[in-house]
């Protein structure tokens, strides 16, 4: 597919270029003038709906609700409405509305605003009902022969979100930026596919732009709001606050649609017939994948099975059936339009997949694609319509997911995207997201890392066959099969939380995903980058994603509140920053707001897997009072929006702090639905932090139980697991009636972090730990007691099966707030591979008159053995390996997506058996053990480039730069080098752009070689 999107991308820059080839460099003209709309001639009031005239122009304003209004101004005294009804929806009767004559102003109100029109010169201003100014223009609209645009007084301290998807960025404040809105097929950093002509202000307003043309939006001082059309048209929202205006916009353009279930599940999509790029196969041929999921205990709820160009499809109904046996269902991506819909749906279609090839042209076409495509799933099947679209507008959040576009995995893909999707979601863009670790390139290490965080959005899909290597999630093996499962299946799980906010945004427009100034806009850092790469997973959710190649996370923000590390069961106090957070591969950093209530289907693959008898099970984190409202309908058809749903609240009712009883109150579940529960058994676990002196289910003692075991095989029952993330009591019921209420109470136990907040003793571990494959080693473990004395301190390890751990001496005390740290007997089996492994370290202790349990888990570094003898660099293992494009190569040059497609190694004519091929940014580390001395290479940009590329090559070692070239260009003569390494452990060779751009960038280590006793 890369040369496709190569072609692809010709094909656009070739148009662009035509269109500046007619206007031609000779041809060029200046700009014509500005006009700005000069002083009021004439005012006349219809109702809700006022006409004021400026000269020859003519302004409209129009009342749609008491907060909501419509201005319209036509240069030219002649309305259009190039959008007619694709987009703003029927709103009912408007509000009623009176005006004043002021002298210098008229002044048009509603109960809640009132627009000021200055009459010399014509000019607009906001103000709410307490004489609050909102917004005010700083000068008349203007236009010329391009553009057409409002120019706004900025506040001091006013912060701007919005106008769609906006890759990189849009979860921070736009203030002092320029966003662009409108097609640009750029779907990387900086690109803005799936753009949005709307905007929010932190000043209680929003403004959506009714149009199909491009905008920019400059949000300077003054900001300045500009559509390329000669005419101005925008609708205003006045609200309390991001949801309250997002609420609005989405009430007048549609709210988001619900998904289906298995919508919210991952999805897969692939080329079976004709794909060039795997060989001949069949469309049946998709079931074999499809039994991969199955064969795995892995999650996956639909597949496109003709994902490429020019991939056709047969057999579809068999397929179809096959898939809903395997419960998953058929996609299909729709190349050459929706012509073939109806008969593909009647065959078992449920999800469409839009490409650019057909919604090219971009606005009107593509929102049209994406409605018909929706409406075509629905009026031929009782199924919920569900498209992914890789560019639309204003009115697709009601029809589609809104998809990233093609993309390499990488770190920095993780990296941009995290303030991306959440940034979405200001825009009333519910669903948005990118395939796991890209469609091109990408490792096993980059797709565990993008699927964890990933698995938090609403909707993902992972795409193959057109890297190196198919990308389901079972295709690297261990470790990260198992890690990529179970962050598969903790979604599963979670998926009656995410259902529940699915829900709620058909009701308010505000998505799952959120920025933390969407629940936080009175934090002064929830809005900075202080906050940029992590995002809220609806409320009660805080996820950090890890998008660097390290076991450490630093720069955590959480803001104000009581934060619970999901893994570990560690609070922190809000606002602060955490640092050092230790976050090995298969651990993704994830708080849990304290007061969250959260509905979970334990254990379960599919949502299919649910039966009659399934658990609903509450995770609690008690703190205060709070509730949650689990919605359930039968997740596929359409019957919910007939009223076929139902709701169940739960109310948790505990200390705000500290000691005391915790009450769980569940309501009836009111409201029906096919497939609805009549009963069903509960499961809580309740972060307390202290044991319970007992449990009542409605006023009866519940059996306490005396291990794990016994738990599990109970019917009913409680037990409180000590070393289950700080303590959790864990209650089950025997199956109630779900038209019923009822109530839990824990005796005498405690909010979340304990009876006494902080006693518990705290672990933290050294980074950059190593160990050697079959050597014993020590492992240093830090235990910090928390406010109360740490008595009778045993710490251990877990560790992969094959390696030995000698137990740590028992500590008899750390005193209150201090550090003790103890160092555990460790040997890695022999087979052990060169790398990062997990371990989980635990120390079981007493503190405040309880026996608590704190856990960590934490990597080391597995080394293998460092050299003998003189190596070369290709022929060592290489502990990191990232490269700008497709894989480094070992002896050749870098090639495309795939393993060893490169080429013979040439530089300034001359060939090399022996070396790295890389693309810029490159990093290579390998492990010489303090044994070499020297490293000795040739470098250079290689000769297949033919001229292009400039970069910079780089030798670091434990840290420490040793060696840099100079800026080196696909011109340059070779580079020698020659470093000396004594004592060096860790050796990375680096090649780094140096001119912003990447193309050619193909930098070669031409017999790398160390020098090693």
């Amino acid at each position: 597919m890369q040369s496709l999107i190569r072609i692809r991308v010709a094909v656009v820059g070739a148009l662009l270029g035509l269109a500046a080839a007619f206007a031609g460099p000779g041809s060029a003209q200046a700009e014509p003038p500005d006009v700005t709309v000069g002083d009021l001639t004439g005012f006349s009031a219809e109702g809700p709906v006022y006409h004021l005239t400026a000269g020859r122009a003519e302004a409209r304003v129009s009342f749609v609700s008491t907060e909501t209004f419509r201005i319209e101004l036509a240069p030219d005294g002649k309305f259009t409405d190039p959008t007619g009804k694709d987009i703003v929806l029927p709103q009912g009767a408007p509000p009623e509305t009176r005006w004043r004559d002021r002298g210098d102003r008229y002044e048009l109100s509603t109960s809640e605003v009132t627009l000021r029109a200055y009459k010399a010169p014509l000019r607009f201003a906001l103000f709410g009902a307490d004489g609050r100014q909102i917004w005010a223009e700083s000068k008349g609209l203007t236009w010329n022969g391009d553009k057409t645009t409002q120019t706004l007084a900025r506040g001091a301290n006013e912060q701007f979100y919005g106008a769609g998807m906006q890759n990189g960025r849009g979860n921070t404040s736009h203030r002092g930026k320029t966003v662009e809105v409108g097609v640009d097929y750029n779907w990387n950093d900086g690109g803005h596919p799936n753009s949005v002509p709307f905007y929010l202000s932190s000043a209680g307003y929003g403004v959506y732009r009714n149009t199909y043309a491009p905008n920019t939006y400059a949000f300077n001082e003054p900001v300045t709001a500009s559509a390329k059309e000669q005419r101005f048209d925008a609708y205003y929202f006045a609200g309390q606050g991001a949801k309250d205006v997002i609420g609005q916009y989405t009430k007048l353009t549609g709210k988001p649609f619900l998904p289906p279930i298995y919508g919210l599940e991952i999805g897969d999509a692939d080329c079976y017939l004709h794909n060039a790029n795997r060989g001949e196969r069949h469309t049946l041929d998709a079931l074999k994948v499809a039994d991969g999921y199955v064969e795995n205990d892995m999650p996956n709820g639909w597949m496109l099975v003709n994902d490429g160009y020019g991939c056709g499809y047969e057999d579809l109904a068999e397929t179809a059936k096959g898939l809903q046996d395997r419960k998953m269902q058929l996609g299909l991506w729709t190349e050459d339009g929706i012509a073939k819909l109806a008969d593909q749906v009647k065959a078992g279609q449920r999800v469409a997949k839009l490409d650019v090839a057909w919604v090219g042209e971009g606005y009107k076409f593509a929102l049209d694609g994406c409605k018909d495509a929706y409406s075509g799933i629905e009026a031929n099947s009782d199924a919920r319509g569900f498209t992914w679209a890789p560019e639309s507008w204003s009115g697709a959040q009601r029809c589609g997911v809104q998809w990233s576009g093609d993309q390499s995995g990488s770190w920095e893909y993780i990296r941009w995207q995290i303030p991306t999707y959440a940034g979405a979601t200001m825009s009333g863009l519910a669903y948005t997201t990118g395939d796991v670790d890209g469609i091109f390139g990408g490792s096993a290490k980059t797709y565990a890392r993008d699927l964890q965080w990933k698995m938090f959005l609403g909707t993902t899909m992972t795409m193959d066959g057109w890297a190196a290597n198919d990308k389901q999630p079972f295709r690297y093996g261990e470790p990260y099969t198992s890690i990529n499962r179970d962050y598969l299946k903790l979604k599963e799980s979670l998926l009656p939380y995410l259902y529940s906010y699915a829900h709620e945004a058909t009701k308010t427009g505000v998505g799952p995903v959120r920025p933390l100034v969407l629940e936080y806009p009175d934090d002064p850092r929830a809005g900075t980058d202080a906050a940029k790469y992590e995002f809220l997973s609806g409320e009660h959710f805080l996820v950090a994603p890890v998008y660097k190649d390290t076991t450490v996370r630093d720069g955590i923000y959480l803001p104000k509140g009581t934060w619970i590390d999901y893994w570990s069961g560690r609070t922190y106090e809000g606002p602060t920053t955490v640092d050092g957070y230790s976050a090995p591969l298969d651990t993704l950093p994830l708080f849990v707001k304290a007061g969250a209530n959260i509905p979970m289907w334990p254990g379960i693959r599919s949502y299919a897997d649910r039966t009659a008898s399934s658990p609903l099970a509450w995770d609690i984190y008690p703190q205060g009072k709070s509730s949650f409202t689990l919605y359930e309908d039968d997740g596929v058809t359409r019957q919910h929006r007939a009223g076929k749903y139902a709701t169940q609240r739960a109310d948790v009712e505990a200390p705000g702090r500290g000691a005391g009883d915790v009450t769980v109150r569940i309501g009836a579940s009111m409201g029906d639905f096919a497939g609805k529960q009549s009963k069903r058994p509960y499961h809580f676990a309740v972060h307390t932090g202290d044991a319970p002196s007992g449990v009542e289910l409605e006023g009866r003692v519940l059996p306490r139980l005396s291990s794990k075991a016994a738990y599990e095989a109970a019917v009913q029952g409680w037990w409180y697991d000590r070393d289950d993330r700080g303590g959790v009591v864990k209650v089950k019921t025997a199956p109630r009636a779900t038209d019923s209420a009822f109530e839990l109470e824990l005796q005498d136990t405690s909010a979340v972090g304990g009876a006494v907040p902080g006693a518990s003793a705290t672990l933290s571990v050294p980074a950059g730990q190593e160990l050697g494959a079959g050597t014993a080693g020590k492992v240093a473990v830090d235990v910090t007691a928390g406010s109360k004395d740490a008595t009778g301190v045993e710490v251990s390890l877990d560790a992969p099966e094959g390696w030995q751990v000698t137990p740590a001496e028992p500590v008899g005390r750390v005193a209150a707030g201090t550090t003790r740290r103890v160092e555990v007997g460790v040997t890695p089996a022999k087979s052990a591979k060169a790398g990062e492994t997990t371990l989980t370290a635990t120390v079981r202790h007493r503190a405040a008159g309880q026996d608590r349990t704190a856990v960590q888990r934490f990597g080391v570094g597995v080394m293998p053995e460092p050299p003998l003898a003189d190596t070369w660099a290709s022929d060592m293992v290489w502990l990191k390996a990232t490269n700008g494009y497709g894989p480094a190569e070992r002896d050749r040059s870098n090639g495309e997506s795939g393993a060893a497609d490169g080429h013979t190694l040439t530089l300034a004519g001359k060939t090399y058996e022996k070396g790295i091929g890389a693309h810029a940014d490159s990093d290579i580390e390998v492990y010489t053990g303090g044994r070499c001395t020297a490293f000795t290479a040739d470098v250079g940009i290689d000769d297949e480039i033919n001229g292009y590329g400039e970069v910079a090559f780089s030798v670091e070692a434990d840290g420490k730069v040793l060696w840099t070239s100079p800026k080196v260009t696909g011109a340059s003569a070779t580079v020698p080098v020659d470093v000396k390494l004594e004592g060096a452990r860790h050796v990375r060779l680096k090649v780094t752009d140096t001119n912003g751009s990447k193309s050619g960038d193909h930098g070669d280590w031409a017999a790398a070689r160390f020098t090693c006793a």
